[in-house]
């Protein structure tokens, strides 16, 4: 079976306070990982012009992290412009079916909508307080795939979900349904007192079925963050000779 390059797999999110520091980690980083997030903090300070950076100094794919939640005519709105900057993925919580659906059509077949189920610093407790039924604290996993679905009905190119949820939502939805995983800590990296309540390994992710794999502070924090996405490469790599070989 044919595997895409095991960089194109590491998603690196740009976590920074300042420009500066976000282009100096695009230039170092590109090509040793497939993908540069953008997310809320760097964007509300730089706006499309951090994009413009990224386009300028990579030729990675680039997901911009919104998480929109808003009436469903303002969503389709602001992902008309999200589509005009040439961004690959936007996220939008699966917070409704119409939402969902005018977040797609405004993408205008341009950018792909990732539907957000369960931030993973939730855990069960998180869902009770949330006000949901018990079967969802019992069992998290039932209202990642309750929001899965509604971003399949809506026609999102795929949704951000665990690593545990991988297989189950692969299984229901098929190949061409994207997963995208953060709470991503390589075996090496792994700590106690994690922020991050549902955290999975490179290797479990990709091997589970995972498209894009969301590496942050484990390459951020290393003394060499390219020698620190080679052993995230590594270890992608060494996922797929162990299933081939079974």
């Amino acid at each position: 079976m044919m595997h895409k390059p095991a960089k194109d797999y590491i998603v690196f999110p740009l976590d920074f306070s300042s420009l500066k520091e976000a282009e100096d980690h695009v230039k170092l980083l590109d090509g040793s990982v497939g993908m540069f997030k953008i997310g809320l903090e760097l964007f509300i300070d730089q706006g499309p012009s951090v994009v413009r950076m990224v386009k300028e100094n990579s030729k990675a794919k680039i997901f911009l992290d919104l998480k929109l939640h808003d009436i469903s005519a303002t969503v389709k709105r602001a992902m008309g412009r999200v589509a005009n900057l040439g961004v690959d993925l936007v996220t939008v919580h699966c917070a409704s079916l119409a939402m969902l659906q005018n977040a797609v059509d405004g993408g205008q077949g341009k950018t792909g909508v990732l539907g957000v189920t369960l931030l993973t610093d939730n855990d069960a407790h998180s869902v009770k307080a949330g006000g949901f039924q018990p079967e969802y604290v019992d069992d998290p996993q039932k209202l990642v795939m309750l929001r899965a679905q509604m971003a399949k009905d809506a026609g999102c190119t795929g949704i951000v979900c665990s690593g545990r949820e991988v297989k189950t939502v692969k299984a229901a939805f098929g190949p061409s349904f994207l997963a995208v995983t953060p709470g991503i800590r390589p075996s090496w990296s792994l700590l106690e007192n994690d922020d991050q309540k549902r955290v999975t390994t490179p290797a479990q992710a990709v091997g589970l079925g995972s498209d894009f794999i969301v590496i942050g502070r484990p390459i951020r924090d290393d003394r060499d963050p390219v020698a620190a996405a080679q052993k995230v490469i590594q270890e992608i790599e060494h996922a797929f000779q162990s299933r081939s070989s079974n």
